[in-house]
């Protein structure tokens, strides 16, 4: 069962697809908000979530303060999910008064990312972990002109693959591993 954490909507259950999507963790997915919380990344934000499965990171954002939320999801079905996902947040916020914005866009990433016209201040990258290392670092470079000044990318992988190379324009601040999934902060610079 994936739910959200924390904020506003905390403890709300979200649906998830069938078998088609890996969410991530409710410990890891603690450990990231407690971290953007700390360093104020979430009021008022703008949050891209990559890869969206659920939804589930981009509207734990929107539970904790960000004021807008774009998910891109290729799978037909998660994309019907994350839509059902992002309705649920939207009336449980709206009951306090909370108003919010969620567009879930059914497309894949790289055809999104090309043809995009949104700046992001905080970008959730969560591909399925077959994904390889050479389209991360393909959606990184395009998703480079996108970034307001103070962005923060999050990127999650197996912690069995390995690393990605840090596309030029971006700073890695950190990379946590957490048992299977290996988590890392870049920064644009």
């Amino acid at each position: 069962m994936t739910r959200i954490i924390g904020g506003y909507a905390g403890s709300l259950r979200l649906a998830s697809p069938a078998k088609s999507t890996r969410p991530t963790s409710d410990r890891i997915r603690e450990s990231i908000f407690s971290r953007l919380e700390a360093r104020d990344k979430l009021t008022g934000s703008v949050v891209l979530d990559l890869y969206a499965g659920t939804g589930a990171l981009a509207l734990e954002a929107i539970s904790r303060g960000a004021v807008a939320a774009l998910l891109v999801e290729r799978d037909g079905k998660a994309a019907a999910v994350c839509v059902q996902n992002a309705a649920l947040i939207q009336k449980s916020l709206a009951k306090q008064d909370i108003e919010v914005e969620t567009k879930v866009v059914n497309k894949a990433v790289a055809s999104y990312l090309a043809s995009s016209t949104h700046d992001f201040d905080l970008v959730f990258i969560d591909p399925p972990y077959e994904i390889s290392n050479e389209e991360i670092e393909e959606n990184l470079t395009a998703l480079l002109p996108r970034l307001t000044a103070e962005a923060t990318v999050i990127v999650e992988r197996s912690s069995r693959s390995e690393a990605f190379a840090v596309v030029e324009g971006y700073a890695l601040e950190e990379s946590k591993n957490y048992g299977d999934t290996e988590v890392f902060w870049l920064n644009k610079i």
